[in-house]
This record gives C-alpha cells, sequence and structure tokens, in this order.
C-alpha cells in the first residue's frame, strides 16, 4: 500500500527509514522540513506492507522555462525490501499523482555510477537524461556515498511521452542489442583489471562501461572508486554536457550515447 503522510509520527517514521538507509548520523530529511512540505502542498508518501514502512519517496514544486515540475528529491527503500517493485510501484504514484494536477513532468538527480538505477530511470521509468553536474551537491558524508564528490546526471521524466506510459503499462524499453556487444570500436569507457580504461575512439553511438558494484568499491579501494568517478565525468559526463543522449543503459551496465544531430539546436542546460 502506498500512502501519502501528514500525521507527525508517520513522518518521524519515514525521517528514521530514510536516516537507516543512508546510515547519517542525524536525518537525511527532518521531521520539521518533511512537514513543512505536507503543508506547501508537496508530495511526501511511504510504501507500506503489512502495516510496516519499507519504503518512501518525497518530492517539492520547481519551475523552470515557465513551467511547473516536481522535483522528486529523495526515494528510498529499505535493502530487505529492493528488487521487489517498492521502487516501481512508488515512482508510478508519484506520476499519477502529478497528471492529477495538471504536472506532466517530473526531475531528479542520480548518481550515473549506481548504474542499476540509471537502467531503472531510463528503461524501466522511461525518462531521459538530460543534464550532467560536477559535484552537485559538494562532497558527501553518508554510508552510501563514503566522501566522495557527488557528480549527478539530471532525470527529467515526461510524463506523457510514449515511453512512460508504455513504462506505466508493463512495456519497459529494453536496448536492442547486436553482435558484437558492444562493438569494440565504438566503446569509450571500458574496465581491465577493476580500473576504468579511457580509449581513443570516433563515431556514434559510443559505449561507455560502469563499475558493477561502485558503492561496495568506495568501501575497499576508495581509490578505485576516485578513478571511475573521473573516468565517468570524462566519457559520459562531458559527452551529455556536449549535448549527446543517453540513449539507453543497459542491465549490465553500460551507457549507449549517441551523438546530436545537427540541426538540435544546442544544449540545455
Amino acid at each position: 500500500m502506498i500512502k501519502e503522510l501528514r500525521d507527525l509520527a508517520d513522518l518521524d517514521e519515514l525521517a528514521r527509514l530514510l536516516q537507516a538507509i543512508w546510515t547519517t548520523p542525524r536525518p537525511t530529511l527532518e521531521v520539521d522540513l518533511l512537514r513543512a512540505l505536507v503543508l506547501a502542498g508537496s508530495y511526501v508518501t511511504g510504501a507500506y506492507s503489512d502495516g510496516r514502512l519499507l519504503g518512501g519517496l518525497v518530492g517539492f514544486w520547481g519551475r523552470r522555462d515557465g513551467e511547473w515540475h516536481l522535483h522528486s528529491h529523495v526515494l528510498g527503500v529499505l535493502p530487505a525490501a529492493q528488487r521487489r517493485g517498492v521502487g516501481f510501484a512508488l515512482k508510478q504514484h508519484q506520476r499519477r499523482w502529478c497528471l492529477e494536477r495538471g504536472i506532466r513532468t517530473i526531475r531528479w538527480t542520480f548518481d550515473p555510477l549506481v548504474v542499476r538505477n540509471g537502467y531503472f530511470n531510463i528503461c524501466r521509468l522511461g525518462a531521459e537524461v538530460t543534464e550532467y553536474h560536477v559535484n552537485l551537491y559538494g562532497q558527501m558524508e553518508d554510508g552510501i556515498n563514503a566522501g566522495e564528490e557527488s557528480d549527478r546526471a539530471v532525470v527529467t521524466w515526461r510524463l506523457e511521452s510514449s515511453k512512460a506510459v508504455a513504462a506505466a503499462t508493463g512495456r519497459p524499453s529494453e536496448p536492442a542489442r547486436s553482435v558484437p556487444w558492444p562493438p569494440p570500436e565504438r566503446i569509450l569507457l571500458d574496465q581491465e583489471a577493476d580500473a576504468p580504461v579511457i580509449r581513443s575512439v570516433t563515431g556514434s553511438p559510443l559505449y561507455c562501461r560502469a563499475p558493477a558494484d561502485i558503492v561496495g568499491l568506495r568501501h575497499c579501494s576508495p581509490e578505485l572508486a576516485r578513478q571511475w568517478r573521473i573516468a565517468v565525468r570524462e566519457t559520459v559526463g562531458r559527452r551529455i554536457q556536449e549535448g549527446w543522449r543517453v540513449a539507453t543503459v543497459t542491465r549490465d551496465g553500460w551507457y549507449v550515447l549517441e551523438a546530436p544531430s545537427p540541426d538540435a539546436g544546442g544544449v540545455e542546460s
């Protein structure tokens, strides 16, 4: 069951859940801030099973280019409840909530090194990557990001797009495969002995590998995790900033980048 949270007791439970997920010394979102967001008419929800809170999703209003959108700030699901569709159910509830209020766009950020989130956003939800920001939030201190710089990709979810509608009805977009996969002459970022390797290649599309488990890598080898951060920034990040499109993200950890068309008309900023 998914419900909007209003009562202080429910908001306190959500604050404690988010703190536990990110293993932070203080709440990720304080109860008073959650209460203020509710008062302002923002989106604050929880997902329950047998009365137990398993996950939560918080968003607030934003305005860009003369149009209102919802900025989806944080989505968290308990580790034991992950891969059970809780995150997908929360996002689809958020989509319906926005459409009922005449809002057609949701935006949020994600760490491009966490490739499973890239796959979820692009393929499972039908959203698109529209920006890349270097160290957007500064250095992180929670247990997941472990002191890393906070490069983030911005996701734009156009709720009435054909991809979003298809995903909502159980028809997610899966990347087409060719043989060999990926074409060796188009691999821009690859991996050798766990370390990133940037190759000198041209053409479109280009393929960039991301590490399989960046969270674990941050704990066991912070320097190697840092190498991956810089490599993804210099390949995926730079191409996005130059107007390239993230065509898809595969389950096994590849970003597929397509060059902008000659008449693309610039880069969204």
